[in-house]
């Protein structure tokens, strides 16, 4: 991990891990500000556009495939948002058509591995979650396209994606969450992602614009989802939650709401932000930081309030 400290001292920009193929390209990016002006840290597993020769070489339709796997500059909103709120920032920089960091490390499709997984036991595993649809974490197919990779991909070189991305990525996120709950009694992450645009639930009725998801209640305090509902409709833009989409691996891992870490995905239908082509940034993409930006700093003094109540209660258990 690389530390390049803010010589005003407001921030430290940590970096870590590598993307294999890209030299001195780190994993990620994490801009802390310290101290922590608010409990919340935005997270952007998806975005990421550092790709290596050899993987775009290796794809079939890389400028269609690699475009349709991203959270297409859903990292300059983050930005822009941490920026406004004090909130602090972690990216990645691996593409997810490299390895997709909202996956667990034995989501594999060991089919299009060159070489034996570690154990039937992982096999099956692999099996029962993500990877048969093409989207565990290495993707292997799309919908309307097919397969992705014109050959099978090294036992090694998945090894270094897992060693080289998946952990550090993880780690530097568990690391911070814990901190930052230290410091406030709770904590916040804000998984942030962008999908398609939803197709409308019925006749006229439009789809919704942001998906909130909390793996159906477990990552993250009804209180703040609620609070986060709140908000989308007093902007009077539609929201919908947890469908279709209720968070992955982040959330399963990082969230536990009885140890004051709460944890939300956040889906934005790309058209908020983007041209009509996806592709660059689009006509709506100030509004939409906007709305964020009201979003985050709502939500910090919700957790910042949690937190409040989580050390009286532990200061009155202590005194008991």
């Amino acid at each position: 991990m690389r530390d390049e400290g803010d010589p005003g001292g407001d921030s430290r920009l940590l970096q870590g891990g590598a993307v294999p193929g890209c030299p001195d390209v780190p994993a990620y990016a994490l801009r802390l500000v310290e101290p922590s002006a608010i409990p919340v840290i935005i997270a952007v597993p998806h975005a990421g556009r550092s790709y290596a020769r050899t993987l775009l070489d290796r794809m079939r339709h890389p400028a269609f495939a690699a475009l349709r796997l991203e959270d297409r500059y859903v990292d300059l909103v983050a930005d822009a948002v941490a920026r406004q709120t004090g909130a602090s920032l972690l990216v990645a920089h691996a593409p997810r058509a490299m390895i997709d960091l909202n996956r667990a490390a034995d989501d594999i499709d060991w089919d299009m591995v060159g070489g034996p997984p570690p154990d039937a036991s992982s096999a099956l595993q692999g099996l029962a979650h993500r990877a048969r649809t093409g989207l565990g974490l290495i993707p292997r197919r799309l919908p309307g396209l097919g397969e992705l990779w014109k050959r099978r991909l090294d036992r090694a070189e998945l090894d270094d994606r897992i060693a080289l991305v998946h952990e550090p990525y993880h780690s530097a996120l568990g690391d911070a969450l814990q901190d930052t709950r230290d410091r406030w009694g709770a904590a916040l992450l804000i998984d942030l992602h962008s999908m398609p645009p939803l197709t409308a639930y019925c006749g006229a009725e439009p789809a919704p614009e942001f998906v909130l998801g909390d793996r159906f209640g477990a990552s993250c305090a009804g209180a703040l989802v609620a609070s986060a509902f709140a908000h989308f409709a007093a902007a009077r833009r539609l929201a919908a939650h947890n469908r279709p989409y209720a968070g992955g691996y982040v959330l399963e891992r990082h969230a536990q709401r009885k140890e004051g870490i709460h944890c939300i995905q956040i889906e934005i239908d790309r058209r908020c932000y983007l041209d009509a082509r996806f592709s660059e940034p689009g006509p709506g993409m100030d509004e939409t930081i906007a709305l964020l930006v009201g979003l985050v700093q709502r939500l910090a003094g919700d957790v910042a309030e949690l937190g409040r109540d989580r050390q009286r209660e532990r200061w009155r258990a202590a005194a008991e």
